[in-house]
């Protein structure tokens, strides 16, 4: 037992290493992240690189549409697979199995194969440089995902629940939206929490569909801290810093409920 708990202390420490290494980075000038050795504390640190990057270097705005950009395909994935999940576990029509088995091709399309389709059709709808497209990509190559892992929950859903409610009258659309999807909740934030992690840190996108800075997320904005001729190491290691406190914050928040989620959907029956 004491060795297990050995390893799983080592294993923690080198998981957060990288962002030890990351804090020191981001509190240093170009001289100490060049000359210095990786992980020495900064004998001056530079608290003033965050507030550069997010007064000058327009960080606020790339943190702001990375947050309603990502929060929007979370929320519209997380429904339209919550949709079809329910109508393939819990409802009887024809093709239903052809129509599970068209999202589950989608796990096996590259995103790199996407590219100039997605830019040809996003040109014709006029839907370069707009935010719509990336939150179009994000649903669409997320929607597989996601379903995969709420079928394996909807198929251990107990139907005398749903029996119930419909002899006390319960419409199917009522009945989805006042049980299903809080009985699903903790499944929920699982793929809630995984399209996040996927959405915030997309860059392929984002750099493809996306031109003007007032569209940028973080993931590009870290660009604009290289330069022809010299690069700003500090302001890029604050920028890094701050596009991954939200995604620390979300999963310490919701921790419990993936792993309920990740524990339940993986039973049928």
């Amino acid at each position: 037992m004491g060795l297990m708990y050995l390893a799983l202390i080592l294993v923690a420490v080198l998981q957060i290493l990288p962002l030890i290494w990351l804090m020191l980075f981001s509190l240093k000038n170009n001289q100490e992240v060049l000359g210095a050795p990786p992980f020495s504390i900064p004998t001056n640190p530079h608290w003033e690189n965050y507030v550069n990057v997010w007064e000058s270097g327009n960080i606020g705005v790339y943190f702001l549409n990375s947050v309603w950009i990502t929060a929007g395909a979370v929320i519209l994935t997380v429904l339209l697979a919550s949709f079809v999940t329910y109508a393939v576990t819990r409802m009887k029509w024809r093709a239903r199995s052809f129509v599970l088995g068209l999202f589950m091709v989608g796990l096996m399309i590259p995103v790199h194969s996407t590219l100039i389709p997605l830019f040809s059709t996003f040109q014709k709808l006029h839907l370069i440089d707009n935010p719509s497209s990336l939150i179009l990509s994000y649903t669409a190559f997320n929607l597989p995902t996601t379903i995969m892992i709420l079928l394996g929950f909807y198929y251990a859903l107990p139907r005398e629940v749903e029996e119930a409610a419909i002899m006390d009258g319960c419409s199917v659309n009522r009945m989805f939206l006042r049980i299903i999807l809080p009985m699903t909740s903790s499944v929920l934030a699982t793929t809630g929490i995984i399209n996040m992690i996927y959405n915030w840190n997309e860059f392929i996108f984002v750099n493809t569909f996306i031109s003007s800075d007032v569209y940028k997320t973080l993931t590009v904005g870290v660009q604009n801290f290289i330069g022809q001729y010299t690069t700003d190491w500090g302001a890029i290691g604050a920028t890094l810093m701050i596009s991954i406190l939200p995604i620390l914050l979300a999963f310490l928040i919701m921790s419990e409920r993936i792993v309920e989620g990740i524990s339940a959907g993986s039973v049928k029956g």
